[in-house]
């Protein structure tokens, strides 16, 4: 560590040479010194050196006005729950090149940039006023001020919830459409949510949310997904949410959240999103149509579905393999019948009854033209 005796011949003619403010001089030494006011070393080496500076050659004196800036991060975080901060900045390139200069010229190594500086300052000026923390590695809120046009960005740290919903009545999709004019990116049309309608069970749920955190876009992570026919009954589906750039987030939840037929049940904020896919299993109600009658002893077959894994060939080649680990079924007409399953998640379920790439299905095992008319789930549980 240096001391102050030791610097002071490079600080001496640095001053001879160019006019310097305090926090540029001082930003030169503070780290040799172990010092963390650049403003104070930098007023120590004047008087040391009987030199005072005029116009910074480095900063042009912006260093010693950071008010303006302040400012502005001030209204734009106005509205925001936050508990921890960090600044970004974009500045001259000009400003830049000439504290390059200085440092090449007078060989000063290990020492901040002009640029972290001013981040540091401006953090170090805007926690002392609003009492917050600086966090370089995951801010709630990051600020980037822009020098060049005088203005200020805020990206504020997403918030990941789960929880599950129930639909209790058919005609709704499970996923939104994407805005049009956007692709689901965000624009002015859509508000920057990437959707503009609000009819889907995805839509439902982001309505809430958006109304209730504000933030940008939500992005979903499903546990499961179901026809836009299908009911969703039991203790629900569960999904994951992430809700980008949210104002609020240290709010309570209720317990249940309507939106006509669908119901959110313990929606909470986690703090970690699922590390691996998520296993589960779902107990699905399917209502299959034949074209000719059934008869009694060929439903019998269907009990080969226990014994046997279901092998799902996808059109690009992919195979998978789902097992069901109960099957109840119940006559209902000379040509229909109601088919009880529990079955691994992921099963797809329509091709499962009448298609051609999923074997052992429905339509094999009764040697017969098979439709789905309905399938709903009655419990999803997670393994």
């Amino acid at each position: 560590m240096a001391t102050i005796k030791e610097i002071i011949p490079i600080a001496n003619q640095i001053i001879k040479d160019y006019d310097l403010c305090d926090s540029c001089l001082g930003r030169l030494f503070s780290k040799q010194m172990n010092l963390s006011s650049n403003k104070l070393l930098g007023k120590k080496l004047k008087t040391s050196v009987r030199q005072s500076s005029k116009k910074c050659f480095i900063c042009n004196n912006l260093l010693d006005n950071l008010t303006p800036y302040l400012k502005l991060m001030l209204d734009a975080s106005s509205k925001y729950d936050f508990s921890s901060m960090v600044v970004g900045a974009l500045i001259k390139p000009s400003i830049i090149d000439r504290d390059d200069y200085i440092r090449s010229k007078y060989k000063l190594r290990g020492i901040d940039s002009v640029k972290t500086g001013i981040t540091k300052e401006l953090g170090k000026q805007f926690t002392k006023k609003i009492k917050k923390t600086v966090d370089f590695l995951n801010p709630d809120l990051t600020f980037t001020i822009n020098f060049k046009d005088e203005s200020c960005q805020l990206r504020s740290k997403p918030i990941l919830l789960h929880g599950r919903y129930t639909k209790s009545e058919r005609g709704l999709p499970q996923k939104q459409k994407p805005c049009v004019n956007c692709s689901g990116k965000g624009c002015r049309s859509c508000n920057f949510h990437g959707i503009s309608e609000y009819d889907s069970v995805e839509g439902k749920i982001s309505e809430f949310l958006f109304n209730t955190f504000g933030g940008t876009t939500a992005k979903f992570t499903w546990v499961g997904g179901e026809d836009k026919s299908s009911l969703v009954l039991g203790s629900g589906r569960p999904f994951f949410v992430k809700i980008q750039n949210p104002v609020k987030r240290n709010l309570s939840m209720p317990r249940k959240i309507s939106s006509d037929s669908i119901i959110v049940h313990n929606c909470k904020i986690i703090s970690d999103p699922p590390k691996t896919p998520i296993k589960f299993n779902s107990s699905i109600e399917l209502k299959i149509s034949t074209e000719n009658e059934i008869q009694s002893a060929t439903m019998k077959n269907l009990q080969i579905l226990l014994s046997e894994p279901i092998v799902v060939y996808e059109k690009s080649g992919k195979r998978s393999e789902k097992c069901i680990s109960d099957l109840k079924y119940k006559k209902t007409s000379k040509n229909s019948f109601t088919l009880f399953i529990k079955a691994d998640g992921g099963l797809p379920v329509k091709r499962f009854v009448d298609g051609d790439d999923v074997s052992p299905g429905i339509r094999q095992i009764i040697n017969d033209k098979c439709m789905c008319i309905t399938f709903d789930f009655l419990e999803i549980d997670l393994k």
